[in-house]
């Protein structure tokens, strides 16, 4: 375990504030930096401690468990770090910068998604374009862009309009408030803690050492954008599996206390809902094994062929669809009061509903799959 247990009791007693608040956590923040978890993957050689992408993948579900909101927004900055590991392990020494502003303690953000725009990384709808020094400005709207306001630097992309069609430049840029424009407006439902807000690109610069890649629209096993999708994937599961697991401890907690007047015996000797536990629990399970998995592969370089990118979207999809499911049952298992706003259960209920607005979709993931399976749609 990297993160300590003291450490994590802290960011747990925090959460409900922060939430209540609708702010950043600064002092959770502040406790991860200091444990050297902004550096946590970062290899050794480098400078960091070289934790494997399953090692992360598991210290993202222990924070989560604790915060989801603190879990989710640092989880930007994990992928950002892995998707640089990716890049150098690869070829594209491009990524060392971002190494190495890790290991000196930047915060780094996740600058891709736009808004109505189900392409996601696939296809951008913010402009970029080529200076004369080689380096590009990126004009454009930016969504759901985590710890924004903090972050030092982050990871964008957009298209440039070349002779032989359009590609996707992807670049490392400076978080330069004339230029990387916050519009504040996070109130969301849940998942508070992350703020994440509208971005406004207007002619944001990446000098040409900043250029990270530039690939054809669409899916790509380029580093940065295999990068992105596989940490992206399989951090955001792990996180959300935290959810799950957590909803499951406080469910075990409750009904041990809690007592039926009509049976005068806690709910722990109730078959149903003992049933309830037992089925959230066994959900839970699985889903560790295919975070992983896919973790040790994905580090290992295995090759699942066409099914790789399907596969990464399904370990989002089945763990944040089982810890959905944990929460529902334990929240049916725990009775009325689990309603209330004071209650941690109520929290879980918003924070991992979150899950279903991020990519890979249901609707991306069952065309993914059915369009290697069975083919494209035919026009």
């Amino acid at each position: 375990m990297f993160l300590s247990e003291a450490i994590l009791k802290q960011i747990h007693e925090n959460a409900h504030q922060v939430d209540l608040d609708n702010r950043f956590p600064d002092e959770d923040y502040a406790l991860l930096k200091e444990a050297g978890y902004f550096k946590a993957q970062v290899p050794k050689e480098y400078g960091g401690f070289g934790l494997s992408l399953k090692e992360i993948a598991h210290e993202q579900t222990r924070l989560a468990q604790a915060a989801p909101g603190t879990a989710l927004g640092i989880n930007m900055h994990q992928i950002i770090v892995g998707m640089a590991k990716y890049m150098v392990k690869n070829g594209n020494l491009a990524g060392e910068q971002i190494l190495k502003d890790a290991v000196n303690g930047e915060l780094l953000a996740f600058g891709i998604s736009e808004p109505a725009n189900d392409r996601v990384l696939f296809g951008s709808t913010t402009t970029a374009h080529k200076q004369e020094d080689g380096g590009y400005l990126f004009k454009g709207r930016k969504v759901f862009i985590s710890m924004v306001n903090q972050c030092t630097r982050l990871v964008t992309y957009g298209q440039e309009e070349t002779p032989q069609g359009p590609m996707s430049v992807f670049a490392y840029i400076d978080n330069d408030k004339k230029t990387v424009i916050a519009d504040d407006n996070w109130n969301a439902l849940g998942m508070r803690a992350t703020q994440s807000n509208n971005v406004l690109l207007n002619d944001a610069y990446a000098p040409k050492e900043r250029i990270l890649t530039k690939v054809k629209p669409g899916p790509s096993y380029d580093p940065v954008v295999f990068g992105i999708f596989g940490y992206f994937e399989i951090l955001l599961a792990a996180t959300y599996h935290g959810i799950g697991n957590r909803a499951i401890e406080i469910g075990v907690e409750v009904v041990k206390k809690r007592k039926s007047v009509a049976n005068n015996t806690t709910y722990s000797n109730d078959k149903d809902i003992r049933w309830r536990i037992a089925d959230a629990a066994i959900r839970q399970d699985a889903v560790s094994y295919q975070i992983d998995g896919l973790s040790d592969q994905f580090e290992s370089g295995y090759d699942h062929g066409m099914l790789w990118m399907p596969k990464l979207s399904a370990v989002k999809n089945t763990s944040v669809e089982a810890s959905m499911h944990a929460v529902n049952e334990i929240v049916r298992a725990s009775g009325g009061m689990s309603y209330y706003n004071t209650h941690e259960l109520s929290r879980l209920l918003r924070d991992v509903h979150a899950g279903l607005f991020q990519p890979s979709d249901q609707e991306s993931l069952h065309n993914g799959w059915a369009n290697v399976l069975v083919g494209p749609i035919e026009k």
